[in-house]
C-alpha cells in the first residue's frame, strides 16, 4: 500500500475493500507502518473485522488496542469523544494511528444519517492535530449512496489494490447539512409541554411512560439521566421551554426533546469538555448513555431524539 506517512497533520483515509484478503492486507500495512514509526496504535471494528486483523497480525497485535465498534460505537455520537479523542488524548506529544470502521451493512437506516455526520465531523474535531485515521468500507456489501458519502468524508480514497486518490467529491460541511434532517414526531405519541417550573414533572412523566411501555429498570435509568440533561438545556439554553415525547419505534423506546433553541456548532455533545470546565457535558452525556442519538436543528429550534433498545 503507498504509504500514508505524510508532514501533514491530520490524515483521514477512507479504505474501499471487496472482500477479506484485501480488509487484511491493508490495515494490516497500515499498522505496520505505524509500528514502524513507533505511533500508538487503536482498533475500533465491527467484532469478526477485529478477530481478522488480531489474528493476521499475531504476535504483532501485542501492543494495540483492540474495541468492538459494535458496542464502543453502537452510538455514532460517541465515536469521537470515547473512541478516538479518547485514544488520541490518552497519547499526547505524537502521532497516533487508528483504524475506525463505524458503518458496516448491519446498521439501520435510521442509524445511517448519524453515522454519515459522524464520518464527517472527524475532520472537524482532528483538524490540526497529528492523528491518522483510517476508515474501512466493504464496497460489496453497502449501498453506492454510502460509497458516495465516504467520498465526500474522506479526503483521501484507497483502493483494496493499495491505490490512492485524492476525492474531488470531498466536502464534509455538506455531508452534515445533507443529514440534519427534519424529524417528524409520530401523531399517535402524546407530547408533555414544559418549563422551568416543570423539571421534575416532565422527567417523571417521562420515566412512567417509559416503564408502561416495557422498557427494563437498567434502561429507565439511562432514559431518566438523558431526559434530565436535554430538558435543562432546553430552560437554560432553548427558549425556557420544551416538549417531550416517548414512543416505542421498531423494538426501541424513542424519547424526543423539542425547543425553540439552535445548536450553532456541529461539535456540540462530540468535543470532551477541558479540564476544569463547568457545563457543556450534557449533550456528551446523552450520548453516552443512550443507544443512538439524532438532532435536527434550525434557526427555528433544535429537536434532540434519543433510541434506548428494549
Amino acid at each position: 500500500m503507498t504509504s500514508t506517512t505524510t508532514d501533514a497533520a491530520f490524515v483521514h483515509p477512507a479504505l474501499f475493500y471487496r472482500d477479506e484478503h484485501e480488509y487484511v492486507r491493508r490495515t494490516a500495512a497500515f499498522l505496520a507502518e505505524g509500528r514502524a514509526h513507533g505511533e500508538p496504535m487503536a482498533v475500533a471494528v465491527p467484532g469478526p473485522n477485529l478477530e481478522l486483523i488480531r489474528t493476521a497480525l499475531g504476535a504483532d497485535a501485542e501492543g494495540i488496542l483492540f474495541l468492538d465498534m459494535t458496542d464502543a460505537g453502537r452510538n455514532p455520537g460517541r465515536i469521537i469523544p470515547r473512541v478516538l479523542r479518547g485514544f488520541a488524548d490518552a497519547h499526547p506529544g505524537g502521532r497516533v494511528r487508528i483504524i475506525g470502521e463505524p458503518i458496516w451493512a448491519g446498521r439501520s437506516e435510521t442509524e445511517y444519517p448519524a453515522c454519515a455526520q459522524h464520518e464527517a465531523l472527524i475532520n472537524a474535531a482532528f483538524e490540526g492535530r497529528p492523528v491518522t485515521i483510517l476508515c474501512p468500507y466493504d464496497e460489496t456489501a453497502l449501498a453506492p449512496e454510502v460509497l458516495a458519502d465516504a467520498r465526500a468524508t474522506h479526503p483521501l480514497v484507497i483502493g483494496g489494490d493499495g491505490r490512492q486518490e485524492v476525492s474531488d467529491a470531498y466536502d464534509w460541511r455538506a455531508v452534515v447539512d445533507r443529514y440534519n434532517q427534519p424529524l417528524v414526531r409520530p401523531a399517535d405519541a402524546p407530547a408533555f409541554s414544559f418549563g422551568g417550573q416543570d423539571l421534575p414533572r416532565v422527567r417523571h412523566y417521562a420515566v412512567a411512560r417509559a416503564a408502561d411501555l416495557g422498557a427494563a429498570k437498567a434502561r429507565l435509568m439511562d432514559l431518566e439521566l438523558a431526559v434530565a440533561e436535554l430538558t435543562t438545556n432546553s430552560v437554560v439554553h432553548g427558549g425556557g421551554r420544551g416538549t417531550l415525547a416517548v414512543w416505542t419505534e421498531h423494538g426501541r423506546l424513542v424519547c424526543e426533546v423539542h425547543d425553540e433553541g439552535r445548536l450553532p456548532d456541529p461539535l456540540a455533545g462530540r468535543r470532551p469538555p477541558k479540564p476544569g470546565q463547568i457545563g457543556g457535558r450534557g449533550l456528551m452525556l446523552v450520548h453516552y448513555v443512550t443507544d443512538l442519538v439524532r438532532l435536527h436543528t434550525t434557526a427555528e429550534g433544535t429537536t434532540v431524539r434519543f433510541y434506548l433498545d428494549l
